[in-house]
Formats: C-alpha cells, sequence, structure tokens
C-alpha cells in the first residue's frame, strides 16, 4: 500500500481526528499556536519548565463511522449524558485539563451497597470473584478527593482527548511529565448506551483502583517496618553523602516514572507484582463497569428494553513508564511493531490481544464445553445465534434470563438454558517496552475486516518514515476508505457520499490509535496539542 493515493474527501469526513506530540526534553515557557484541519487554532500558555519523562514521542487517534453517531444516551436518567459526555461528541483535539475529573460526580452511579475492597492482589481474577469484592465500591468512598491527590493516573497538568464515530467510542488521557497514557476503544454494538458507558466511567474506575494498590502497598511498608525512614548517625561522613545519594537518586526516579509521592521505595514500582497488581486493577475495575451498567439496565429496561441487548468490546492500554499494560474483551485489537532481535532489523507485529469471538476455536469450544445441557448454543455461527462475541461488556440478555424475559416476541432468544453465554472476564498482558519496540496499533474490528496485523504495521512503518509531520491513524482509515471502495466497486466519493447507516454494509465502524514508542521527536502538522 506504499504510496497510495490520499484521499480528502474521506479525510473530511472522518468524525474524529485528534493527535499529541511531545515536546523535547524541556517545556520552554512560550505561547504557541497549534492549527489542523480538523480542528480551530489554539493558543496555549505553557509557563513552568517540566522535565520529560515519557516513554512515547507522539500518539494520534482517528475514527470514521459507518452507522449514524446519536445524540447522548439518556441512560441513568441522563446522568452519563450530561454531566460526563458532551464534549466527546464533537472533539478534534487534545484539551488541556487542571486536574483529573472529580471522582466523587460518579458516585451516584453505585449499584445499592458498599462492597469490600480491603484487599488488591497480583493474581488475575475470575468473574465471580472480582464482581463480589468490587461491587458498588463507589459509596465506600470516604473523600473521593483522596484519589485525586494519591493515584499515579493523576498529574496537575494533563490533556485529554476523545471522540464518538458512529456506535465506537475513543478517548485518551496522557501525562507526559508524569510518565503515564490511558487509552480507550469501546466499540459499542446494538446502541451506544455501553460504550457511552465506558467513555464516562472506566478511566475513573482503574484511577480507583490503582489508588488502592497504592494504598495498599503503602499499607504494608508501614506495617512491615520498611516505609518508616530511618535517621542513622554514621562515623563516616563519605557514608553518609553515599546513602543521600542513592536516596536523592531513588526519590528523582519514583517522581518521574509514576508522578507519586516518595513515601513508596523503587522497589515497589518495578516489581513483577506490582505489575500483576495494576492487571488485576484493570480487571476489577471492568467487573465494576459490568457490574453497575447491569444494575441501571435493570432499572431502565421497563421503559427502555432495547438496553438489555446493548454491549460493547473494551480495549485498554495503559503505558505507565516503560511498562505497556493492556486489556481487551470482545474483537478489538493491540498491535506491536518491534524490530527483530537479532539485529536484522525484520519488522515484526505482535497482536498484545485476543479475539474473542466464536471463530476462535478456543472460544468455541469454551462456550460448547461451559453448556452441556444445551442443544444448540451456539446457532450459525453466533452464540445464541445472536452475537459472534463469545466476551463483551453488557449484552445482558445473554447473560441474565430476567433480561432476555425484558423481550418480546422474535427478538426474545428461545431456550437460554444456562446463562451466562457471554462473558466478561477479559484478556491482560503485560510488556517492558524494549529499544526495538517501535509503535503500536489500536483498532476496533472493522480495520481488521481489511487489514491483516502485519498490513497495518507496514503500512504504519512506512508512512512515519516518509511523512515526519503526518498522521498515521488518519492516514490507515484513509486506506481503508481506498480499500472499502475498491471493494464494494465504488469511488471513494461515491462510497463517503452513502449515508451512515447504509454504509454500514460497506464498512464497520472504524477507530484507530496510533502510539510511537521511544524519545524520537516527530512534527504533526496534522494534529493538534492542545
Amino acid at each position: 500500500m506504499r504510496g497510495s493515493e490520499r484521499n480528502s474527501k474521506s479525510s473530511s469526513d472522518l468524525n474524529v481526528s485528534f493527535g499529541y506530540q511531545c515536546n523535547a526534553c524541556q517545556y520552554a515557557s512560550a505561547e504557541v499556536n497549534y492549527e489542523s484541519e480538523h480542528s480551530t487554532t489554539i493558543q496555549i500558555q505553557d509557563s513552568k519548565t517540566k522535565s520529560r519523562s515519557s516513554s512515547f514521542s507522539c500518539l494520534s487517534g482517528a475514527a470514521l463511522s459507518a452507522n449514524a453517531t446519536l445524540a447522548n444516551t439518556n441512560i441513568c436518567n441522563g446522568l452519563i449524558g450530561e454531566e460526563i459526555l458532551p464534549g466527546l461528541d464533537s472533539p478534534t483535539s487534545f484539551r488541556r485539563m487542571a486536574s483529573s475529573p472529580s471522582i466523587s460526580r460518579l458516585d451516584l452511579l453505585s449499584s445499592s451497597s458498599q462492597s469490600s475492597v480491603s484487599t488488591l492482589t497480583g493474581i488475575a481474577s475470575t468473574d465471580s470473584d472480582v464482581l463480589e469484592s468490587s461491587r458498588n465500591f463507589w459509596n465506600s468512598m470516604s473523600s473521593p478527593a483522596a484519589v485525586e491527590s494519591s493515584s499515579f493516573l493523576n498529574a496537575v497538568d494533563i490533556q485529554t482527548a476523545g471522540g464518538a464515530a458512529g456506535e465506537d467510542r475513543v478517548q485518551a488521557v496522557c501525562s507526559e511529565e508524569n510518565g503515564w497514557l490511558f487509552c480507550g476503544v469501546y466499540d459499542g454494538f446494538n446502541g451506544r448506551d455501553a460504550a457511552d458507558f465506558l467513555a464516562g466511567t472506566l478511566y475513573e474506575n482503574i484511577r480507583f483502583y490503582l489508588y488502592l494498590l497504592e494504598s495498599q502497598i503503602k499499607q504494608q511498608r508501614e506495617s512491615s517496618g520498611l516505609y518508616e525512614k530511618k535517621h542513622l548517625q554514621c562515623s563516616s561522613s563519605h557514608k553518609a553523602m553515599k546513602s543521600e545519594l542513592s536516596l536523592a537518586i531513588k526519590t528523582s526516579y519514583i517522581e518521574k516514572r509514576s508522578g507519586l509521592s516518595t513515601n513508596f521505595s523503587y522497589e515497589d514500582f518495578s516489581s513483577e507484582a506490582f505489575r500483576l497488581g495494576v492487571l488485576d486493577c484493570l480487571v476489577r475495575a471492568l467487573a465494576q463497569a459490568e457490574s453497575d451498567f447491569i444494575y441501571m439496565v435493570e432499572q431502565e429496561m421497563e421503559d427502555r428494553p432495547d438496553l438489555v441487548s446493548v454491549g460493547s468490546s473494551v480495549l485498554v492500554v495503559l503505558l505507565h513508564g516503560m511498562d505497556l499494560y493492556v486489556l481487551n474483551l470482545g474483537d478489538s485489537r493491540a498491535v506491536l511493531a518491534t524490530t527483530n532481535s537479532s539485529g536484522n532489523g525484520t519488522l515484526e507485529a505482535i497482536q498484545l490481544t485476543e479475539i474473542h469471538t466464536i471463530d476462535n476455536d478456543a472460544e468455541y469450544k469454551k462456550v460448547l464445553a461451559d453448556h452441556p445441557d444445551d442443544p444448540s448454543p451456539i446457532i450459525g455461527g453466533k452464540v445464541k445465534g445472536r452475537l459472534k462475541l463469545t466476551r463483551a461488556l453488557g449484552v445482558g440478555y445473554l447473560k441474565k434470563g430476567k433480561l432476555n424475559d425484558a423481550l418480546m416476541g422474535i427478538l426474545r432468544v428461545r431456550n437460554l438454558c444456562s446463562p451466562p453465554y457471554v462473558y466478561t472476564h477479559p484478556f491482560t498482558f503485560s510488556h517492558t517496552v524494549s529499544e526495538n519496540d517501535l509503535f503500536v496499533i489500536l483498532g476496533s474490528d472493522g480495520l481488521f475486516d481489511f487489514f491483516t496485523n502485519d498490513e497495518v504495521v507496514n503500512m504504519v512503518h512506512w508512512f512515519i518514515q516518509d511523512n515526519a509531520s503526518g498522521d498515521p491513524a488518519k492516514y490507515l482509515i484513509e486506506q481503508l476508505v481506498l480499500k472499502a471502495a475498491k471493494c464494494a466497486g465504488f469511488t471513494t466519493e461515491e462510497l463517503m457520499s452513502v449515508p451512515a447507516g447504509r454504509r454500514r454494509r460497506y464498512h464497520d465502524d472504524v477507530t484507530v490509535i496510533v502510539i510511537i514508542l521511544g524519545n524520537k521527536q516527530r512534527t504533526s502538522t496534522a494534529s493538534t496539542l492542545l
């Protein structure tokens, strides 16, 4: 696909296009103008000099709808739409936030009773024990403000972007000063409500559980006596200086790596146990989102029975220092581009996610094994004849009999013998970024309907080599439009003139994020930094 024709028509019809360019090692105090063909000129003032600790140099996001992009959801009496999501419907750039959104405004989303959240471990949790241990945690918070002052997914100065394209939702939050980046791709189906809910709550859930993990580390250090500072009288001045230097180096590294106060030692954040703990936090945060979403569906289904069939795939990538964490549920993908470690420079595409559909033989066999008394758990290549996905958030009618009963006539699933038929336990993975790793591509399944992992990696690699100021996410969308039009026998102009909704027969909603790893600086005139 190298050197393929660029399509200005598809570019102008993008529903979402945003980008973020990391600054050089130091931020200079200056007023800067950034322009984008998808956004107005924005002026920002940076008055502080900050040190750079990011392991990524820039990222870009783009999304194109095939389905109609509807107005904000009214689920939970409009709380989600009014309080959280209005800025997600027409974004074109990152915007600077004074601090992370307050978790307290989500307190009303809790289901009913308080939960036990005293223990977080590095052991992967099952659906049942995660739901049991993390159900309804919102009301158990005595001081929401504590999360904002303690969690490493918080900083005084962060950037955020997001958007809606059809039933897809995308969001990105980053603090390069504190060395972390959060990206979420939520591929909704049968409606936008589940994807909207994820865009409004999952990031906050993750922040909360990471705060609990940090609190547990702190408590363990205090109880073991390792947390207290030791003031030793050293007869040797050389020994004292050496100790102080070691502490200073340790403190500086932690502050740059995590943005946390220096109450924690370096070992706390570099150990395998901590990495497993972070993955478990992602799992618990998703379980909380599932629990709260299903609870709200149950409250709303009398007026909106369609909510029982609404669901979403979930893809989350968290880059913290040099550690890359991935969670996925459904069929969206994260693909790492890296060079061969043998030194010959061969480009490799490594899929960091699983595909949770009936087409995956392991998933197919699991559905059959879990329902031995059901003669037809899979009908026509779909779970109960309705859904190819085997794991997803929402889609309650395939998880609970009473939610299936809310549907009328032919919409109701017959012989729902032994629910759940669709699962919520995600796949998780962690990876330490190396100098051989080049970039990560996040995409909803619509991207991979047309391209393989190797193809998207090669296209992005060629593009960023030849276009120092280009936008790789938008480029992938443009190439998809070219291929979709060719497959349909259309010109690109003819395809893009097909109204949203009808265009779904030719391609799906498509969301792409490209994260450029490493510290090499690139300019990006097609993207906007706010």
